[in-house]
Formats: C-alpha cells, structure tokens, sequence
C-alpha cells in the first residue's frame, strides 16, 4: 500500500536506483521522491525510469521531505552532510554510506539525532538483499518504521541494538557477495580442468549455490544438518569437504570475516575524524 512519504535521495548511484526502483509506485508515489545528483544524465536517466523529481544540488525540497538518504561514497559525505544541514529540521536521515558512524554523520550535522545507519549488499540490485541497520536514540518508532517499509523494498532487514555490530553485518553480508562469488569462481575453474565447458561449469555452480541457499532458508534444520544429509562417509563430499579441512577452508574463512569486521571498524575511526 502506498502511503504520501516524501522521500529525498542525495546520490543516485546504483544501491539508490534500486531502492528508488522498489519504492516508486510501490510505498510512495514516484512524485513523492526527490533525488539530488551532480550529474545531469544521472538526474535524466532517473526521471525518464521512474518519473521522480531531480535536482543538481539540494533546494528546499528537502525541508518537506520525511527521510533523507544518504546514498555517497563514505568519502564524499562529509562534505555532502553540509549542502543539506540548512533543510533540516526534524527528518530522518538514512545513511548507506559504508563505514561512517551515526555518531558522526550526527556531529556534522550540529548533533541531528534521527539518524539511521545502515548496511545494504548488492542483491538489492534484483530485490534479494539483507540490510542490517542501527537507529540513534532520536530515531522515533514512526520513523523507525518508514525506514525499515523503506529498505525492505529491496530485501530483508536485520536491525541491531548497538551501532558497532555493524562491522559484523559488513562483514558478514555487506562484503558477503563477494565471497560467493570467490567460490563460484573456484567451482567454475574445476569445472573447466574436470573436462566440463566454462558454461557449462558457470550454469552448474551458479545453480548449485541457488539451489542450496533456497533449500537453507526454506528449512527449519541447521546448516550443519543438511551439509551431513549430503556427506556420505568415504563418497565423493566427505573426499572433497576433508580436503577443505585439511586446507584449513573454514578456518581461513572465519579469519577472512574477522579482517573484514576489523577494517570496517578502522575505515569508521578513519573517515569520522574531525
């Protein structure tokens, strides 16, 4: 159902296309969003798409608005927070910008509080992502609740209590995709040393870990379960899962997570400094 949310997007790269793409005509009227952008074909190809509304630079527009997202490179926004400080007043403001703390897009907003921060992945491209997001204090539970009808346009949302779990999140499902995408490339590899064509390895591995995260979240059953219903001792999974144990597979995995985490928390003391 629609509603009359007046939603401002300062960035209109490709995680706010698609979040544009499952908002317009969906949660909010396509007139209802407002995207500002320095670059004019951005603005056209965005108007032309979905019908919204377009700026170059941020105008009173946005002191009507209900939320602002925050949808820049982490390097740009800082800068980006001081264009829009004059227009606001009481919105939310929702932040995609990896790596950046609440606390100090909150500073450089004169101490604004109705802030949410948040981590998108990239199948929210295809509508299948997972968001994690951490709400400030002054956040509302009205406004909690736009924010979260918001981002589930485009995926599932998993909101945390503490602001610093978002380093988990990023590393977790934020870099997440990367890492299937790793070992699709590795089975398409074998598959091509094993005699198979590279379509054929693409189309096996592809459908492979379609097939198996669709059975995962359909099931009530752990992982660890289903991963034994396919490994029968001394077969073909059990040769290929002890080669990875012996590899140390798992346990370069989990440090790789770990890395991943401590960078995401590095990156926020880097680009929050004043």
């Amino acid at each position: 159902m629609q509603s009359e949310l007046k939603i401002a997007f300062i960035g209109g790269g490709n995680m706010a296309q698609a979040l544009i793409g499952g908002l317009a005509g969906r949660l909010t009227a396509a007139t209802n969003i407002h995207i500002v952008d320095v670059m004019p074909t951005t603005l056209t190809l965005l108007s032309e798409r979905f019908g919204v509304t377009t700026a170059q630079a941020p105008t009173d527009v946005l002191a009507a608005c209900d939320v602002i997202v925050l949808a820049v490179k982490p390097q740009q926004l800082r800068e980006v927070v001081a264009t829009i400080k004059p227009f606001l007043t009481s919105q939310l403001v929702l932040s995609i910008a990896a790596g950046i703390r609440a606390a100090d897009i909150s500073r450089w907003l004169g101490g604004h509080q109705a802030i949410v921060r948040t981590m998108p992945n990239t199948p929210a491209l295809i509508g299948k992502g997972i968001t994690g997001a951490y709400a400030m204090s002054g956040v509302t539970e009205l406004q909690k609740e736009s924010a979260d009808a918001l981002l589930r346009a485009v995926g599932e949302t998993v909101w945390v209590t503490d602001e610093a779990q978002i380093d988990a999140v990023t590393a977790i499902s934020g870099s997440g995709p990367a890492y299937v995408f790793y070992f699709i490339e590795a089975m398409q590899q074998a598959a091509t040393e094993l005699g198979l064509s590279a379509e054929q390895g693409r189309q096996l591995a592809q459908a492979t870990f379609a097939g198996a995260a669709g059975l995962a979240s359909q099931s009530d059953e752990p992982v660890s379960l289903l991963r034994e219903r396919v490994t029968s001792k001394g077969g073909t999974t059990y040769a290929a899962l002890t080669s990875m144990e012996s590899s140390g597979v798992k346990a370069a995995l989990v440090k790789a997570l770990h890395a991943a985490a401590d960078r995401g928390r590095e990156l926020g003391e880097e680009f929050g400094k004043s």
